[in-house]
């Protein structure tokens, strides 16, 4: 069977994911990087094991996460649905087994929420959660304060955010600290409100209750 380190292992895999996020840098866009991948990866297996998951689930969560943004090499824009056929082509070469090819195409073609993204199956409500959860100030490229898009101060606000996974509970909490010099927490739920509703609607798809910690303040 595939594992994530196959993926890992594999060059053109790499490539691509070096050069998707060097072609976005020049619109200015937040970094997609290697970093980015792994913790989406590993946070999406997390989620999956500690609610009682199959291991080879929470691996395909895994080796979904890790490959999630490969699609930036083609465009920003889509790139949940370029990203699933290019893994649909990596992965089938690499001799992974249809069903399971299936499950991490409809995982990677479903992570973007302006591409009104579902959670179709379990690897794939990890994987939102994941890549949601992934806010902060190092994500922000730009030095220059006075071009900063509304995303961009959102992100250079969070000087601290993780997921926690309650599975006695069957709650998982998004635990965000925000720097309100930069912008206000109203601002942030604002701006973000689509990400945290998708949020909800993963945990939902998986049993659970999600909730949204702002300065230790609940807001979902």
């Amino acid at each position: 069977m595939i594992t994530l380190d196959d993926i890992k292992n594999n060059q053109a895999v790499q490539s691509y994911m070096l050069v998707g996020n060097e072609y976005i840098g020049t619109i200015g866009a937040i970094e997609h990087s290697i970093n980015h991948a792994e913790l989406v990866s590993r946070l999406s297996r997390d989620i999956l094991s500690k609610l009682g998951y199959p291991p080879r689930e929470a691996e395909l969560a895994a080796i979904a996460g890790y490959l999630h943004d490969i699609g930036n090499l083609i465009n920003r824009y889509g790139h949940g649905m370029s990203g699933a056929l290019m893994s649909f082509r990596i992965l089938l070469d690499m001799g992974m087994d249809p069903e399971e090819i299936a499950i991490i195409m409809g995982a990677i073609g479903n992570h973007e929420e302006h591409a009104e993204g579902k959670s179709v199956n379990n690897v794939a409500a990890a994987v939102i959660l994941a890549d949601k959860s992934d806010v902060k100030r190092s994500r922000v490229r730009k030095r220059d304060f006075s071009t900063f898009t509304p995303r961009d101060r959102v992100n250079y606000a969070v000087t601290d955010s993780h997921l926690e996974v309650d599975a006695h509970n069957k709650v998982i909490s998004l635990k965000i600290t925000i720097d309100i010099e930069v912008t206000s927490v109203m601002e942030y739920f604002e701006i973000f409100l689509t990400k945290m509703m998708m949020s909800r609607r993963a945990a939902e798809y998986l049993g659970c209750e999600f909730e949204l910690m702002i300065n230790d303040a609940k807001l979902l």
